[in-house]
């Protein structure tokens, strides 16, 4: 068996930004999510930098996909880094296209499983946190298993949708097919673990997705929020 990579080292920060887009943009950042995969890669002082295209819904099947909303999440080697990517081109570019920016920043709180081979957000100390939480999944389908991981998924985001204490929730991916993941944001840690480990289709899915093998590499991690910055569907959720 291949031995994995060690995990990263624990990023001092982690951030999440989100735009959206009117529709006459849309081109433009179709265009931006081709052509940034390099200057991203390229940012000094990112660890770990993932494109991401989003979702109406928590699902990521093709019929929810939102041509007029992406994001953008990255793990920094420092503070002062994560500042000067704000005034870098990449991110100048999306504000001139974008009608709407959300950004928040994050500090890891928990994480296990695997992102492209890694554990971009390494191995945190256990540690409570009093204010708001988020919740990341990420997921790579075994291409057999796709249909059936995408009937799951209804009743779940069902249920997440009436959770008390949920502030916000979109899918996420890299690509619309075969990878699929979830950014949640809680108004603690209390509420996220009712949903997590006590909603019965949460656990139902939880427990075929293991039984059934629906997963190539799969990551879940939580955060801390520092702060939020902008608005998601014409509010900031945090405040």
């Amino acid at each position: 068996m291949r031995d994995l990579p060690e995990p990263d080292p624990v990023p001092p920060l982690v951030t999440v930004h989100i735009w959206r887009v009117p529709a006459r943009s849309v081109p433009a950042a179709a265009a931006r999510m081709a052509t940034h995969r390099g200057p991203v890669r390229r940012t000094n002082g990112l660890r770990f930098g993932k494109l991401l295209g989003t979702t109406h819904d928590r699902t990521f099947s093709l019929r929810d996909v939102d041509v007029r909303q992406y994001g953008l999440l990255a793990t920094w080697r420092s503070e002062r880094d994560a500042a000067e990517f704000e005034e870098s081109q990449v991110v100048r570019s999306w504000r001139r296209v974008a009608s709407e920016q959300w950004r928040l920043r994050l500090t890891p709180l928990s994480s296990r499983g695997r992102w492209s081979g890694r554990a971009p957000f390494g191995v945190p100390k256990p540690a409570r946190w009093k204010g708001k939480v988020v919740a990341l999944t990420r997921s790579r389908l075994v291409p057999a298993k796709v249909p059936k991981f995408w009937r799951a998924i209804p009743p779940v985001a069902a249920d997440i949708a009436g959770r008390d204490g949920l502030l916000a929730a979109l899918g996420v991916s890299e690509i619309p097919v075969g990878v699929q993941g979830t950014i949640s944001v809680w108004r603690n840690a209390d509420d996220l673990t009712a949903f997590a480990y006590r909603g019965a289709p949460h656990q139902a899915v939880m427990a075929r997705k293991d039984r059934e093998g629906w997963y190539a590499e799969e990551l879940f991690a939580r955060f801390g929020v520092l702060d939020s910055v902008g608005t998601f569907r014409g509010a900031d959720p945090v405040t």
